[in-house]
């Protein structure tokens, strides 16, 4: 007998708002249902589990325990431009002189997340 990740719940204020950014994010969509104002919104991952949005009445407090790890398909650096110009702050970089490294950002409600190298970025540096 196993499990099977269903989904990747993440507390919040907005549900929609937080989803909606990070639909942006991913480039995948929104569940049909999810409108402003709702409790529960869900970005449909093209692989693996849902990103779950779940409003809470507390504010985030402290660093987060789980985090997403983000792989861009084409280059990090135009990648972290990206989110920072969608809303995400830069947290700490992480990056190194030679290409390696990452980015630790945090989404509007301050979840942290990281962005890494892309595979060409890696091929380019390690290779």
């Amino acid at each position: 007998m196993i499990s099977v990740v269903q989904n990747v719940a993440i507390d919040c204020a907005d549900p929609y708002g937080l989803a909606r950014f990070w639909s942006e994010v991913t480039g995948c969509p929104l569940h049909p249902d999810d409108v402003p104002g709702v409790t529960e919104a869900q970005v449909q991952l093209t692989e693996g589990p849902a990103l779950y949005f779940n409003q809470v009445p507390e504010a985030k407090a402290g660093k987060n325990r789980i985090h997403l790890c983000l792989r861009p398909d084409t280059s990090r650096e135009p990648e972290v431009e990206r989110l920072l110009a969608l809303g995400a702050a830069l947290v700490s970089d992480r990056r190194n002189e030679d290409g390696s490294g990452w980015a630790v950002l945090a989404d509007p409600e301050g979840n942290e997340f990281c962005v890494l190298r892309s595979a060409s970025d890696r091929a380019a540096t390690d290779g």
